[in-house]
């Protein structure tokens, strides 16, 4: 996983409440069992028509967005099944960040956990996202892991809550085994002493 600290990007504006995970990922797509090619599913039945081809008008579709790394989502987004393909399915589409008022509990511990920052922001902050990204879709917005920061055009800069735990793994690129095993020195030698 790679390590999270900054990140500078344009946002991908989706202002769509209780986006649950079969919106994310469809149920047909969760039979892999790897991150591979899970990025081109993502918002299928949003994205696609039934022929494969794009559907006019979806955010993902509109090449200003091309290479945005944070999506600016409506309020309670990640909401429905447990699925962790979520998080794999935006992570392979390349976002790092997820921007909304509030987060499913499951969909923001599977996110943590596969490398995807979840943002939460108050109201009138994500009124103001919103409204920059229809204003100035080229305007960028940055994220600041460490001092836990969201800094905004013009100066405006907002904290948002992560635990402890998350961005200590986020900031180092590491999962919860991977956080296991840098004690593993320790390890060997409490077991050898014991």
């Amino acid at each position: 996983m790679a390590s999270f600290t900054t990140l500078t990007s344009r946002l991908v504006p989706l202002p769509v409440n209780d986006v649950d995970t079969d919106q994310i990922i469809p149920a047909r797509f969760l039979k892999a069992t790897d991150k591979n090619g899970m990025g081109d599913n993502l918002f299928a039945d949003w994205r696609y028509n039934a022929d494969g081809s794009p559907k006019p008008g979806f955010v993902l579709n509109d090449p200003k967005y091309n290479g945005a790394q944070i999506l600016l989502a409506g309020d309670n987004f990640g909401c429905g099944s447990s699925r962790e393909h979520a998080p794999w399915a935006l992570t392979g589409y390349g976002f790092r960040a997820v921007i909304s008022t509030s987060f499913a509990d499951i969909f923001r511990n599977n996110a943590l956990k596969n490398g995807l920052l979840p943002i939460t922001v108050d109201a009138q902050t994500h009124r103001d996202l919103f409204d920059l990204a229809e204003e100035s879709p080229q305007a960028e917005v940055g994220v600041d892991l460490a001092s836990q920061t969201v800094a905004l055009p013009g100066g405006k800069t907002v904290t948002f809550p992560i635990d402890g735990f998350s961005k200590t793994c986020l900031l180092k690129g590491t999962d919860e085994l991977g956080y296991l095993l840098s004690f593993e020195k320790q390890i060997v030698e409490y077991e050898l002493n014991h």
